[in-house]
């Protein structure tokens, strides 16, 4: 079974982030019977039994930790719910060209309800749509020059780290992996 794991604050080959080989040998090593970094964002895909995704997760950040210092979560997930979440199209309606991103928020699995939707930032710049209790959907606007951070917005208001993804970004995912 395919899963993907996202990494909260990875840019590769950065200070306390693995390389793209670092990333890819750690999942290996961890028991996945391939691992395929996507991108730079510290998103990964590996395929392991589904009653051993977890352990080879944890194993591969054991690794990680020790080899280059990475400190931050990760969240996984399996590409057939990824594939779903696609299919059911959760930006179907919105006017692209009237927002800078459609992004993907993968939330701890600790994490409270959010209050009532849609959730706005301060600035306007973030509109979180919906939630299902793991992934939180939303869409960031450029003001001046800066965009929104659905992923500060919400880490904010549930006080647990979170990682943030463009909408894109699971598409392409999913096209090349499910």
């Amino acid at each position: 079974m395919k899963f993907a794991v996202f990494f909260r604050n990875v840019n590769l080959g950065r200070a306390n982030c693995p390389s793209k080989a670092q990333l890819e040998q750690a999942f290996l090593d961890a028991g996945a019977a391939e691992a395929a970094s996507f991108l730079v964002n510290g998103t990964l895909v590996f395929s392991a039994p589904a009653n051993r995704s977890a352990g080879v997760l944890k194993s591969a950040v054991q690794q990680l930790q020790q080899v280059c210092g990475l400190k931050e979560p990760a969240f996984l997930r399996r590409v057939d719910e990824l594939a779903a979440l696609v299919a059911a199209d959760p930006f179907a309606g919105i006017e692209r060209e009237q927002v800078y991103e459609c992004c993907i928020t993968f939330l701890s699995p600790r994490s409270p309800d959010l209050p009532a939707l849609p959730l706005h930032s301060r600035r306007g710049d973030v509109a979180v749509l919906s939630c299902n209790g793991r992934e939180a959907f939303s869409l960031s606007y450029k003001i001046g020059n800066t965009p929104g951070s659905p992923n500060a917005l919400l880490e904010k208001t549930l006080a647990l780290p979170a990682t943030t993804r463009a909408w894109n970004t699971i598409v392409r995912l999913v096209a090349r992996h499910a």
